[in-house]
């Protein structure tokens, strides 16, 4: 197997231990988000990092394998915008700002939003970031329903819940985009105006003081 100095970036330099992997990623996901997903080959992923052809297959058997990396990149990167969005909320807005930063990611970075989706249809489980670990996004919306009053101890309701919630912006993200409601983004000043006014009308979701 060839050396990890013999893969070498556009400027000559050659990658240290562990950096590789890291370019080719964010390589990948830049091709991604650029050109869609029929772009994306190792062959083209290395062109696009400034590194050899061999050079992926250090870390990736295929394209299959350098797809689940990026979707892995793709939640979290979800978990940080709805952790950011959080902090910046208050009261019971804080499940509405979860629902808003969902909705905004998956419009700001279609490609990765549908990656993400598509590498884990197939397998047995949500990925890791989104279910088992505790501060993923998914964890974050169930946590928010109970700091709203939701009982911690009634697990099946709360993880309901919790799956109504995250089904909520997920249809909201595959439908934000449709001509047929150009006019209510128009007439509530905007797409987060939009969003924040889908959510308000589902229960889980408080609507703002005016609408009460």
């Amino acid at each position: 197997m060839p050396s990890m100095s013999a893969s070498k970036p556009a400027d000559g330099k050659p990658y240290h231990h562990g950096d590789l992997r890291r370019a080719l990623v964010d390589a990948a996901r830049r091709l991604l988000e650029a050109e869609g997903p029929a772009a994306l080959s190792l062959r083209a992923v290395a062109r696009e990092a400034g590194v050899s052809p061999a050079a992926p297959y250090h870390h990736f058997k295929d394209k299959s394998e350098l797809l689940d990396a990026v979707a892995h990149d793709g939640w979290i990167m979800l978990d940080r915008a709805m952790t950011t969005a959080k902090a910046q909320a208050q009261g019971h807005q804080r499940l509405s700002a979860l629902g808003i930063a969902y909705v905004c990611f998956a419009r700001e970075h279609p490609a990765l939003y549908r990656i993400m989706y598509d590498a884990a249809r197939n397998k047995e489980a949500l990925p890791h970031v989104t279910e088992e670990d505790e501060e993923s996004a998914y964890c974050k919306v169930r946590q928010t329903l109970v700091e709203l009053g939701a009982d911690p101890k009634a697990t099946v309701d709360l993880e309901l819940a919790t799956v109504a919630a995250w089904c909520a912006a997920h249809g909201l993200a595959e439908m934000a985009g449709f001509k047929q409601f150009e006019h209510l983004i128009e007439a509530l000043g905007g797409e987060t105006a939009f969003f924040r006014a889908v959510f308000s009308h589902m229960g889980l979701f408080p609507r703002p003081r005016h609408e009460v």
